[in-house]
């Protein structure tokens, strides 16, 4: 059945109860420059069907789903992988990126208040303080990082080791690559 999902979804259109930090639309990222006309976060029918699921778990514990990255088109992919040449933070273009595919998202948590929950390193840190198995960190941090792998994957998702803030949908490895930019109004 997830195969055939060929549609992709406006987050924003289908629900308010998520935040968007879409790093990407900003100079606030690991390339130091805008590489989204505007803050959107576009994903599959049967991705964006998960992350509601999982955000409705997350509201009942007080939090929300805040995005820093959603579908990524594939010349964005092949811009990163110019700058960070590394298969544990960057998917090679050859292949493309679970983002190229509209499965994968970049993201944390928020509280009632929409404060970020420390995750002890910021979004796109690339070293190993940023691993999952990374445990030299306060318990504070390693409860957040649990809490939001353990939802994500009760939700039908996958982590990605070395990044705590990535998840892919399992088994959106088939979508196919995209590589269309969307309209900003």
């Amino acid at each position: 059945k997830v195969i055939n999902d060929s549609v992709f979804i406006d987050i924003k259109t289908v629900s308010n109860d998520f935040v968007l930090d879409m790093k990407y639309a900003t100079e606030d990222n690991f390339l130091k420059s805008k590489v989204y006309d505007c803050e959107v976060c576009l994903l599959r029918k049967s991705t964006v069907e998960a992350l509601l699921n999982a955000n409705k778990k997350f509201m009942r514990k007080g939090y929300r789903i805040k995005f820093f990255d959603c579908y990524r088109p594939l010349d964005v992919q092949r811009a990163m992988w110019k700058i960070v040449s590394d298969p544990n933070y960057v998917a090679n273009p050859a292949k493309g990126s679970i983002h190229n595919r509209g499965g994968a998202v970049d993201i944390t948590l928020v509280d009632e208040n929409g404060v970020e929950l420390d995750m002890g390193t910021p979004f796109d840190h690339f070293g190993s303080e940023a691993s999952h198995n990374y445990s030299d960190l306060p318990k504070e941090v390693l409860k957040n990082r649990k809490l939001l792998k353990k939802i994500m994957i009760k939700s039908g998702f996958e982590s990605f080791d070395s990044e705590w803030w990535h998840y892919n949908l399992v088994g959106s490895r088939k979508f196919p690559l995209s590589n269309f930019k969307w309209n900003c109004n």
